[in-house]
C-alpha cells in the first residue's frame, strides 16, 4: 500500500495590492499545473480568522511563543512554506521553487 501523501506548499499572502505576495502566489500558480500528484497547495490570507490562526502557528513555529508574543517576531510576508518549513522567504526563480520541491519529494520517497 502506498503511503505517499502529498506535500503541503504555503504562501503567507497579505493582499492583492502586495505585489510580492501577488508574485509569490503567481511563481507556485505557475508551477502546480506539473505537480498535480505530489502538492497540495494553500494560500494562507492573513486577513481571514482562519489564515490569521495559521500564520500565528507557522510564526510559533518559527520564533517560539516568546518570540511572538513578547519579541514581536512573526514569519516574512511573503513567504513559502513547504511541510510547515520555512523555504522562501522572497519570491523564488522557477528553479529554485521546483528544486525545493523535488528535495522533498526525495525525503518523503526515501522514508
Amino acid at each position: 500500500m502506498d503511503t505517499f501523501k502529498k506535500i503541503k506548499i504555503e504562501v503567507m499572502y497579505k493582499a492583492d495590492s502586495c505585489l510580492p505576495c501577488f508574485y509569490m502566489d503567481e511563481a507556485v500558480n505557475e508551477i502546480l499545473p506539473f505537480y498535480t500528484e505530489d502538492l497540495f497547495y494553500h494560500r494562507v490570507d492573513i486577513k481571514t480568522p482562519q489564515g490569521k490562526k495559521r500564520f500565528i502557528d507557522l510564526s510559533i513555529s518559527l520564533f517560539g511563543e516568546d518570540g511572538v508574543y513578547k519579541q514581536k517576531r512573526i514569519a516574512p510576508i511573503p513567504s513559502l512554506f513547504i511541510n510547515d518549513e520555512l523555504f522562501f522567504d522572497a519570491i523564488p526563480p522557477r528553479y529554485e521553487l521546483e528544486a525545493a520541491i523535488h528535495e522533498v519529494l526525495g525525503l518523503k520517497n526515501a522514508s
